[in-house]
């Protein structure tokens, strides 16, 4: 008997969800044993008072449903609080509806720097999750949350998470791209790139980078004024050599203002690097990182910004940046779900990257 899902989408990630759905059509062995129903429906009502209400238009009774959804910038132009209220309503509207399993799938998730518990603050991050395992989601993906502890927000006897890698999508982007063959690897690469973190913070995520391309490590030190957000006082830069000259990729999770990256950049120009790149996982891109971001391209400060599709890009601002390359995700997102609903591992998805084994067997880390 095959195992009935359902692929669906708050209004944030229609189109999203669409193209995943027609990609693991596209899986011959994977549809022998497990039948995809189309991407479903979900009915959103507003009444004149502001209130909503989420109905399901088949059913789902039985079966798992994977639910793509995004309170980031959107297809549908929700602004964030109304986006995850579409999916509460819409998690409440599947588990009454009798959903096998609940799985809610959300490549970028927004309120993940709101994760640090102080003394009279709300955790963002932990209302939300705790909302979603409350309301009677089983499962929850992302990609590339801000923080490691942010995974420990979720009790896994109540819930299983997982937290994709998906800078392995941007590690072969570079490999495809801008490195082609061993030879460029070891001659090019090694010698004329460097990795440099955005703060002490991404040193972690930047060494992973550096190792994959067995190229140098940049830190880049911040000193922040915490009384304002986005604000940064100073910036020390740390390197075992010499960057004059070098091509400098910038690794973050995410740009948002613009404003780390901006102030990177300039402290790095003044070291004469050959060039200077950004690779983020997101990009949510808030006022005023489009005019930053612009500037510095314009100044001949910033050559490429390489990111994913996680968070939707309007037709219009690629063609703002004509440096911007956007990386797609919906392939890899196919390959998650056809894991989840087979029960099977997701090793393969989490193996540490290698240029030279990937420019060596690209099928090694094929989705």
């Amino acid at each position: 008997m095959k195992n009935d899902f359902v692929i669906t989408a708050t209004e944030t990630m229609r189109n999203y969800a669409a193209v995943v759905s027609g990609i693991l059509n596209k899986y011959p062995d994977f549809l022998a044993k497990h039948s995809l129903n189309a991407v479903s429906g979900l009915d959103v009502k507003c009444f004149a008072d502001g209130e909503m209400e989420v109905e399901i238009s088949t059913s789902v009774r039985g079966k798992d449903v994977i639910i793509f959804s995004s309170s980031a910038r959107n297809e549908a132009g929700l602004d964030v609080n109304k986006a995850k209220l579409e999916l509460y309503h819409a998690v409440d509207a599947l588990k009454r509806s009798r959903a096998e399993r609940i799985i809610v799938f959300e490549p970028y998730v927004s309120c993940g720097r709101s994760d640090r518990p102080l003394v009279r603050n709300s955790v963002g991050l932990w209302i939300h999750f705790k909302t979603l395992v409350n309301l009677g989601v089983s499962h929850i993906v992302t990609y590339q949350l801000h923080s490691d502890k942010s995974k420990a927000m979720i009790d896994p006897a109540l819930c299983v998470f997982d937290d994709v890698p998906i800078f392995t999508l941007l590690k072969k982007y570079l490999c495809d791209h801008y490195v082609k063959d061993i030879n460029t690897l070891e001659t090019t690469v090694h010698d004329n790139w460097a990795f440099c973190s955005v703060d002490a913070g991404g040193e972690k995520l930047t060494q992973r980078f550096a190792n994959a391309f067995n190229a140098p490590l940049v830190v880049a030190h911040k000193q922040r004024d915490y009384s304002k957000a986005n604000t940064i006082e100073s910036i020390n830069i740390l390197s075992a050599e010499p960057i004059s000259g070098k091509v400098l990729w910038i690794v973050d999770d995410m740009i948002d203002t613009g404003g780390s990256v901006q102030s990177l950049i300039h402290a790095l120009a003044k070291q004469n690097p050959a060039e200077i790149n950004i690779v983020a996982a997101h990009a949510p891109f808030s006022d005023p990182a489009r005019e930053r971001l612009a500037a510095l391209t314009e100044q001949k400060l910033l050559k490429r910004i390489i990111v994913t599709d996680t968070v939707y890009f309007p037709p219009s601002m690629p063609q703002d940046f004509p440096n911007l390359q956007i990386v797609p995700s919906a392939e890899l997102s196919a390959r998650v779900i056809s894991k989840i609903v087979s029960d099977s591992s997701m090793s393969d998805i989490h193996r540490t990257f290698s240029a030279r084994e990937y420019l060596n067997n690209l099928d090694l880390f094929a989705l």
